[in-house]
Formats: C-alpha cells, structure tokens, sequence
C-alpha cells in the first residue's frame, strides 16, 4: 500500500466511495456531462478531489428525490447551495457521511467538526456513533482494503473519531460508579492495535455505572493475570480484529480461561477473528459476541 496522499481516483474509487455504480457514473457523464475527467494516453479516466465532491453532492440529491437530468442543467455553483438547504433541516442521515468522506479525502478537520457538531445539536454521542461513526468505519475498512484511501486517509479520521470518544468518555469517567458488583478490565491481545471499538465500549459500560480499566494495545495474558491480584468479579474484555491469528486463537482463547476466570470472572471477546474460535468446551464464562450491538444489549 503506498502512502502517498491520494488527490487522483479511479472510475473505481468513486463508485467505491459515492456508492454509485461506475457503470452508471458512465452514463451520467454521457448523457448529462456531469463531470469532467481527466484521460490518460491509452484513454483511461481519472478524476481530481473537485470531481469527488460533485459527485458525492450529486449522490446527495439524488438520495434526495432530484433527477439527475434536473441537476444537470443546473449552474455549478447551485448544487453545493441545495445541499447546504438539504444539511439546513437537518434531517439528511447520509449527509453526515458523505460530509465525513469528504473530510477524510481534503484532510479538513474543521469539516469534520462542524459536522459533527451539527450531529450532537440533534442527537445523543451514542445515537451518533451508531448512526455515523460505526457505518463510516465499516465502510472505511472496506475503502482502505480496496486501496481506495491510503492509511493517511484512514488514520486521519480514526483518529478523529477517537477524540470525540475519549472526550465523552472522561465526562462519565469523572462520576462515581453507581454499580459496584461488578469490574470491566478492556485490553486488545498483543499486536492488536484497532483501539476504537473497545474505546467505544468502554463509554457504553461507564454510562451503564460500571468502574472500567481500560488497558489499551498489545496486553498480554499475564499482565492482565495481575489484576486477578486487585479485584474481583472481573468481566475482561477484549476485540480481535486481526489478532491472534486463526491457527493460534483456540489456544490463547484456552489459556485465557485458564489465567484469568477465577471466582466469578468472565471473559468477553468480539471482532473479526473471533469466527475461528471452538465453541465446543468452551467455559460457559467465557461470551464471545457477533457484534457490538449484541455487547452494548448485555450489558
């Protein structure tokens, strides 16, 4: 993957960002000459940052209910304005998104801000993490598998996006705990390091009146072996996105159990890897979870 800033897309990138087909964005250019772009000698096309924007905005309005033959005859700079009329009644759910991809791709953070503030004027942190935040990303992994963004891209907004969380986060953080059964240790297991979806757990359990510690990347078994020491009725909790690798998660899954479920311990594990893991003999207080929705419902 090069890291080089990305300002030239494919026909490809747009469809994989706008979500319209490139088959249909052909046509759209023929027929309504919508955009503009640029060809290569052997003829292929390729499109600047402006032809991204235009087409996202158009996206916008057509999600909208305008035809694409009524914006085509409209003057250029009419169609940035209807959009602001349509973000002007803030009841446009993907214009948070787009607002957010274009964000990303002109590594605008004040764009990111002022989106984000419009959000939280109408809706909870929660509801807009999971109507934005947890879409945008989904869909950023598939950008950034894609070579549709480069790192810088994803990093940008990850880190973004991290920032609010942490900032909400310290707000629950400074309150007492109003339960006190009950313990969450949050860590990702070594070499792990996608933070944001523990970092967003770990708002969820603290709005519930948990205590949290939250222990972050790359944190052996034995490290956590020593909270054992400190507290009790400890509910640990752990993503596995990429990490431990398939051909090892059954083991370090059992060597969890036996490290860490003493008294009344548990052991909660979610992400992409956890596919691989035998549920047969599995200690029944070790959860594994097929999404964070199913977590944020238990608990």
């Amino acid at each position: 993957m090069v890291n080089n800033i990305k300002t030239v897309f494919s026909i490809k990138d747009l469809e994989n960002l706008s979500g319209i087909k490139a088959h249909t964005i052909r046509i759209w250019e023929k027929r309504y000459n919508i955009l503009e772009p640029m060809r290569t000698d052997t003829n292929i096309r390729l499109y600047n940052l402006q032809n991204l924007q235009k087409l996202l905005n158009i996206t916008l309005l057509h999600e909208y209910g305008y035809k694409i033959s009524k914006i085509a005859t409209y003057p250029e700079e009419k169609i940035p304005q209807l959009v602001r009329e349509i973000i002007s009644k803030k009841n446009s759910q993907n214009y948070a998104i787009t607002s957010f991809k274009m964000a990303m791709m002109n590594f605008d953070q004040e764009l990111f801000f002022n989106t984000f503030d419009w959000l939280i004027s109408e809706k909870t942190f929660k509801e807009v993490f999971k109507d934005h935040f947890l879409p945008l990303l989904k869909e950023l992994g598939l950008l950034w598998q894609s070579e549709t963004i480069t790192p810088a891209n994803e990093h940008f907004m990850s880190h973004l996006i991290k920032q609010k969380i942490l900032i909400y986060t310290e707000s629950l953080q400074i309150q007492k705990p109003t339960k006190t059964d009950r313990i969450f240790v949050l860590s990702l297991p070594l070499n792990e390091i996608h933070q944001i979806g523990l970092l967003y757990l770990q708002y969820e359990i603290l709005s519930k009146g948990y205590k949290t510690i939250y222990l972050g990347e790359s944190m052996p078994i034995e490290n956590l072996q020593d909270l054992t020491k400190h507290f009790e009725n400890i509910t640990f909790v752990s993503f596995m996105t990429i990490q431990p690798d398939r051909s090892v998660i059954n083991q370090y899954v059992k060597s969890m159990g036996q490290k860490l479920l003493q008294k009344n311990n548990e052991i909660w594990l979610m992400g992409k890897m956890v596919e691989h893991i035998d549920h047969k003999n599995l200690p029944e207080r070790i959860r594994i979870f097929d999404s964070m929705e199913e977590t944020m419902e238990t608990i």
